[in-house]
């Protein structure tokens, strides 16, 4: 089995590298508002609990399938140790299935990723991020508050990719992070 984990800042293009990855490879995406939609949804607020025991519940149950392989997507605040410790736990959950861990960091200007926050594709599939004033001041603040693009060095796998995707279409990204890891 395969662990993609796509990392980066808001709007950065996780999710929208994510699809179609998934349309080039037999990766299965999981991408992280899969699981805080429906709790948003549902209690009518974000319950970190909650959404955190539906994706262990999920990452769980597919490590331990037949599938070929997962892209899950997250938002590392570098300055968090809690950030790389999650990360940690979840290449754990998938280790003792001899999963094979690859991590992309995409990264682009602020001013590009204010501009991919507004598409129809982010707000169709991240309806808490619809209300495009409100998602935007939450990427500038994010921003503000978190270091969200790593140092040299910092990011320790050895299955590592650092892609700068401000000019690259998502389809151009998933490709070269296919040829890259042999997907």
């Amino acid at each position: 089995m395969k662990l993609v984990v796509i990392i980066g800042a808001g709007a950065v293009g996780k999710m929208t590298v994510g699809q179609e990855l998934t349309k080039i490879t037999e990766l299965r995406l999981f991408h992280n508002h899969m699981a805080i939609e429906p709790v948003l949804e549902l209690f009518g607020y974000f319950d970190g609990k909650t959404v955190a025991e539906i994706r262990e519940s999920i990452f769980r149950n597919f490590a331990a399938s037949d599938n070929y392989g997962m892209i899950f997507t997250y938002m590392w605040a570098f300055d968090h140790q809690q950030d790389r410790d999650y990360i940690e736990h979840i290449k754990s959950i998938f280790e003792p299935y001899g999963t094979e861990f690859y991590c992309v960091e995409l990264i682009a200007p602020q001013e590009i990723r204010l501009a991919r926050n507004a598409t129809e594709n982010r707000a169709k599939n991240k309806p808490s991020k619809a209300n495009i004033e409100f998602s935007s001041k939450r990427i500038m603040h994010e921003d503000a508050n978190y270091r969200l693009v790593s140092r040299e060095g910092e990011v320790p796998f050895e299955n590592y990719l650092r892609l700068d995707n401000s000019e690259l279409s998502a389809v151009e990204a998933a490709r070269i992070i296919k040829e890259r890891f042999g997907l």
